[in-house]
């Protein structure tokens, strides 16, 4: 399989992104949206802090990312996220005609990229990212499952 040269740094702001959403007590997954190898919009999920159940990172980033460059067309964009997409951030990502997509955990349970629905495989699915899974796969899991344990105990 191909897979492009990824600048880490990019995913590691997404972690900071996941980690300042963890911080405010929110399921940490952290995105950044990437133009000519500039962050122009990051964030982390804001669900609970907006009341807004479509306020996850990747919405977020994405609207952002719209306003910056003035284009609901991000087609020169890529987006770092930590976690695999939901079926509304899959669509989201579409929508916007982002260029690629660079995820790190797998998510079997809520994922609708390489899991569930399998969004961007659907003969109705209008623009299709290209896709790379699995950087930083470790630390974004682990994140993930620390703090989920924390909120168990």
């Amino acid at each position: 399989m191909f897979r492009p040269t990824i600048n880490s740094g990019f995913m590691d702001k997404a972690l900071e992104q996941a980690r300042l959403a963890q911080e405010r007590g929110e399921v940490p997954i952290g995105c950044v949206v990437v133009k000519d190898g500039v962050v122009i919009a990051a964030d982390g999920n804001r669900t609970i802090e907006m009341n807004d159940p479509t306020a996850h990172a990747e919405v977020l980033a994405i609207r952002s990312a719209g306003t910056v460059i003035g284009s609901q067309r991000l087609e020169d964009c890529d987006l770092y996220v930590t976690l695999e997409p939901c079926p509304m951030c899959a669509a989201a990502i579409s929508f916007a005609r982002i260029r690629k997509l660079f995820y790190g955990a797998g998510d079997a349970k809520g994922g609708a990229v390489d899991h569930g629905v399998r969004f961007y495989s659907s003969s109705t699915c209008h623009h299709k990212p290209d896709v790379y899974q699995g950087h930083a796969e470790e630390d974004c899991a682990d994140i993930l499952k620390d703090f989920f344990l924390e909120r168990r105990s």
